[in-house]
């Protein structure tokens, strides 16, 4: 394993996936640009599936903006990894195309890796929904695969995301591209860093992350759900061995399934075998009402949504 980059004050890389929502696009590097950190920030934005907007680039000070296409598999996992393979900084970190950082997070986050010489750290998030605010702070000093086994721990956002680049790429790897439409890439890569070393996490609001009243990418790619989940399931054996993981997973998966019209049985058949290994499921159960026709698989996501959670 490498050794720790340990620079306090070393460049930082920033990957930004993007497709064509500008207006969002230009917030979240605008709050990038307004670290309080003094070391050089070069912000990447990558464009997935669509025209590069060259006319985005910059440089500012100590501040850059760079802009390429997605070279690699069409869809998050590729646009995430070129431009993790263009970032020579000792320091690499992620944010989605609508969310915003705050002005102190690499500052807070680089102290605690330096503190406790950790591969990488996440911070807490707040979740936008409409005119709902709700903070989510990992409950925890250090996201561990044991945690992570049976949940999938929200506030530990892909958006906070922060690592030691050249240990991230030794001890880690890349973005993992065969996932089914990519669904799930950012806890994949979180339960392998956390595998790999210590993920620190830095008790405070790092990043405001915005949900759509209307959904997010993937809130009605049903599909890419339920086979994102079955993939992860079998690749990571872990989460099969907690009970407890195993069942919220489970849930997950048929309540993608009861959402799509033709997997009823399959999704009741899912439902009873996460109850089988939890009763206390909630997931099985709002997947049975949604299978029974009793409710909207978008009435109880909304409504999730709203208090700050998802399925």
């Amino acid at each position: 394993m490498l050794p720790s980059s340990n620079q306090s004050d070393g460049a930082v890389d920033v990957i930004i996936a993007t497709r064509d929502r500008i207006q969002l696009l230009q917030q979240s590097v605008a709050a990038i640009s307004a670290q309080d950190y003094p070391g050089l920030i070069r912000t990447t934005i990558v464009f997935d599936n669509t025209a590069p907007r060259i006319d985005l680039e910059r440089t500012t000070g100590n501040r850059q903006v760079r802009v390429m296409a997605n070279t690699r598999t069409p869809g998050l996992p590729g646009a995430r990894n070129t431009g993790l393979l263009a970032a020579t900084a000792p320091w690499v970190g992620f944010c989605d195309d609508d969310d915003a950082w705050r002005p102190q997070k690499l500052t807070q986050q680089l102290a605690v890796i330096n503190a406790r010489n950790a591969l990488g750290c996440v911070s807490g998030i707040e979740v936008h929904f409409g005119e709902q605010r709700k903070m989510r702070i990992p409950d925890a000093t250090e996201i561990t695969v044991a945690a992570l086994s049976g949940s999938r721990m929200t506030g530990a956002h892909p958006s906070t995301y922060l690592f030691d680049r050249a240990r991230l790429l030794d001890s880690v790897g890349l973005v993992d591209e065969k996932l089914p439409f990519g669904y799930g890439e950012d806890y994949d890569l979180l339960l392998r860093a956390a595998e790999a070393g210590i993920i620190a996490v830095h008790a405070g609001v790092g990043a405001d992350i915005l949900w759509h009243p209307g959904g997010s990418y993937f809130s009605q790619r049903w599909e890419a759900m339920a086979d994102g989940l079955e993939y992860l399931l079998d690749k990571h054996p872990v989460i099969s061995k907690n009970k407890r993981g195993n069942a919220w997973m489970e849930g997950q998966r048929a309540f993608a399934l009861a959402a799509q019209h033709n997997q009823r049985g399959n999704a009741i058949r899912t439902a009873y075998r996460s109850l089988a290994m939890d009763v206390r499921e909630p997931r099985a159960y709002l997947a049975l009402l949604v299978a029974a026709g009793l409710i909207r698989p978008a009435t109880i996501v909304k409504a999730l949504n709203a208090r700050g959670r998802g399925i």
